[in-house]
């Protein structure tokens, strides 16, 4: 590889503190503008609130922002941190940190969960967070060095525009002969060009001697990161152990890590095989049971979703244990050796796929009809290069695709494009347009907020059949699980802060596939506490697979399956071992109360926080058409009849459908009232006074915006 030249904008050189029971007690923000640092101090009230990762993202965001920041405003700031847990070499899933910023697509607060070695290796580097605002002039980079205790911004020509070059580039430059020690955070030219550009971060593969990237997908963080002028983050990170986090109780951690390790190692191999397939095993559980997104949502089966079950892609991916972090037993990051492109700047180039987890299978192939998985893998190789989100690229396209077969839009719009269901040569086509800013691929690259609004003003597209099967809410792109059956998913999707994304509330699986929550009020309970656990991992840098994805072999058994209280146990040991604060499993979730009533305070600040945008599309909650309807006509037919007793007889199918739209309709709504409840929301879906006193996050300006809002003693 040709030598790399830089030119140094401005440095600071800074003392790397000793962690003290997880915490580094600093932060770092970045003007990219002035082209300066500051070195913030982390206050004992920021830990008590905030806790870490996501919470600390926020409150930096929050001091960041006004109510009128756009996403592309030099004060939107890109933050990213880990969390007192992350980085455990020997605890599974430790290795994650969180972006957060104002998304593109929604206007609002965006965060996203990756794994990688960015996170904790700026945490051992000395920083519990990093926050960057501003923008630079382009081809900028920012080097964290702990090993010279200097910062960095370099302006760096020449540079790869692709993420996997870059990250190759930039990881042989700052790395040399030792590249483990060095982490890349990148974006490329679809993030450039589209409003929902994913952030790859980097880890050294060791074994296989090549750079491999994990994404922060959701919500266009990449784009944002492109806009502000940067090619990359690089941190190094010398040397780092189980020490490094100086955890108040070393010997109990290790025995609560020993015991939750064990636990995967045993039971993995008897429930999912993680370790052998990913995330992969997921794809015929939603198929089998008519929940695997097809042809934009509107079908949950097919009969060729086989041909992208878990056998197919363990056979393709090249065998080993890999794990996006250290000491990971799930080892859940798999990958497609010498894949060959037929497409695109690699065609005839031997690459390596980082995956496809099962979001991408179900996106990028069952959703757009491509049950090809050489097309799934070319797809998640590209949008990975590109700096592309494999589920809003596939939500989207299929959108388009759905406006195409209907008859909405046709080849003068898509500039000569055959978007129909399957052709696998179109969808390519549109991922490197959005990787060029040229043709049509821009427009799906703008989300389907975006193109319900250009479709009916420009083309005279019907607005109310677009905003039924448009899969958008807040402005983000539905995740791939069908929810038409499913109340709490529904729910779920709808009730998120930052748009229907299922690592907020994944009940889709303990409602539709086991049937764990059959009442209504059980359903309601469940989206207090589910969120409040999935937001906890995102506080501390943890992954959450290794929460529920393995459960304890007695857990059925247990007084509340749905919690895995097990593993619970375990996690709250684990706090209490690194951090010296004793918690038990409820203690957890009080945290992350207060940065989920925060989050939600935070929404409203920016523009949206309310009932209004906790509504989702139809075709979320029901049958659009006819040929839907008729898809599931008994188990349609005889929910009208058993449960809202209706003679459908003498019913035409869009009577049926009218009929039913009204009830599940309305059944939403009375979820969304008991949910609020819950909370302790309003009936507008604004937390109460009496909540945010109690949470201890009544701070003065929090206090003004629940009163412009009507909310009041």
């Amino acid at each position: 590889m040709t030598p790399l030249h830089q030119q140094t904008i401005a440095s600071i050189s800074y003392e790397k503190p000793e962690l003290v029971h997880g915490y580094a007690n600093q932060t770092l923000k970045v003007d990219l503008t002035a082209a300066s640092f500051e070195i913030k101090p982390v206050t004992r009230e920021m830990k008590d609130t905030f806790t870490g990762g996501k919470g600390f993202d926020l409150w930096l965001l929050w001091n960041a922002v006004t109510g009128k920041t756009a996403w592309n405003d030099p004060e939107n700031a890109v933050c990213i941190s880990s969390g007192p847990m992350g980085g455990t070499p020997i605890y599974p899933g430790s290795g994650k940190s969180i972006v957060t910023t104002i998304s593109p697509l929604t206007g609002s607060v965006m965060d996203s969960n990756v794994g990688g070695y960015f996170g904790p290796y700026l945490k051992f580097s000395g920083f519990d967070a990093l926050e960057i605002v501003g923008k630079a002039a382009g081809n900028t980079v920012l080097y964290i060095d702990d090993e010279s205790g200097n910062i960095q911004l370099v302006h760096m020509n020449d540079l790869p525009q692709e993420s996997y070059g870059l990250s190759d580039a930039l990881t042989e430059h700052f790395g040399g002969i030792d590249r483990k020690k060095v982490s890349v955070v990148s974006a490329g030219p679809g993030a450039r060009n589209t409003y929902f550009g994913c952030l790859n971060f980097s880890y050294y593969d060791g074994r296989r001697k090549q750079t491999r990237n994990k994404q922060a997908g959701r919500g266009g963080i990449g784009t944002v990161f492109e806009d502000k002028g940067l090619k990359g983050l690089v941190v190094k990170c010398t040397s780092f152990s189980v020490d490094s986090n100086n955890p108040a109780d070393k010997d109990a951690l290790k025995t609560c890590a020993k015991a939750h390790t064990r636990n995967i190692l045993e039971l993995d191999p008897k429930q999912n095989e993680m370790a052998k397939g990913g995330t992969t095993f997921i794809t015929m559980i939603m198929n089998d049971h008519d929940l695997l997104p097809t042809h934009n949502f509107r079908f949950g089966q097919h009969p060729q979703a086989k041909n992208l079950a878990a056998d197919v892609f363990r056979r393709l991916f090249d065998p080993g244990f890999d794990g996006c972090w250290y000491g990971c037993s799930v080892a859940c990051a798999h990958g497609v050796k010498n894949f060959v492109p037929t497409t695109g700047p690699y065609k005839g180039r031997q690459v390596f796929v980082d995956g496809p987890e099962y979001e991408t299978i179900a996106g990028v192939g069952s959703n757009l009809g491509i049950f090809d998985p050489y097309t799934v893998l070319e797809i998640n190789f590209y949008c990975d290069a590109y700096g592309i989100d494999t589920i809003s690229f596939g939500t989207a396209t299929a959108f388009a695709m759905d406006c195409y077969d209907s008859g909405l839009i046709g080849k003068e719009q898509t500039g000569g494009l055959d978007l129909s269901f399957g052709n696998r040569w179109s969808a390519l086509e549109v991922l490197h347009q959005m990787a060029s800013g040229q043709g049509f691929g821009p427009t799906i690259g703008r989300g389907v907020r975006w193109m319900k609004e250009l479709f009916s003003r420009e083309y005279g597209a019907d607005a109310a059949l677009m905003q039924d099967i448009g899969m958008e809410s807040k402005g983000l792109e539905f995740s791939e699980y069908i929810s038409k059956e499913s109340l709490a998913q529904q729910g779920g999707y709808g009730l998120a802060l930052k748009g229907p994304q299922h690592d907020e509330a994944w009940l889709i699986f303990l409602d539709q596939v086991h049937n764990l929550m059959p009442s209504f009020e059980q359903k309601a309970e469940n989206l207090h506490w589910f969120p409040m656990i999935r937001t906890w991992f995102g506080l501390c840098g943890l992954c959450k697979l290794p929460w529920n994805d393995v459960v304890p072999a007695d857990n059925a058994e247990t007084e509340e399956p749905a919690k895995v209280m097990g593993h619970m146990k375990l996690y709250a040991q684990y706090f209490s071992s690194v951090t010296g604060r004793q918690v038990d499993p409820d203690d957890l979730v009080v945290m992350s109360e207060k940065v989920y009533n925060f989050q939600r305070i935070f929404n409203l600040k920016m523009g949206f926080g309310r009932r209004e945008q906790d509504r989702i599309p139809y075709r979320a909650v029901g049958p659009v058409t006819a040929l839907e309807y008729e898809s599931r006509q008994k188990r349609y037919d005889q929910e009208l009849f058993e449960k809202h007793g209706l003679d459908v007889s003498g019913m035409g199918t869009g009577e049926k459908i009218a009929a039913l739209r009204e009830k599940r309709e309305e059944q939403y709504e009375q979820l969304t009232n008991a949910v609020y409840e819950r909370r302790g929301w309003t009936s507008d879906g604004i937390p109460t006074l009496a909540t945010v006193r109690r949470l201890g996050i009544d701070f003065p300006e929090v206090i003004d915006l629940l009163a412009a809002h009507g909310v009041r003693e």
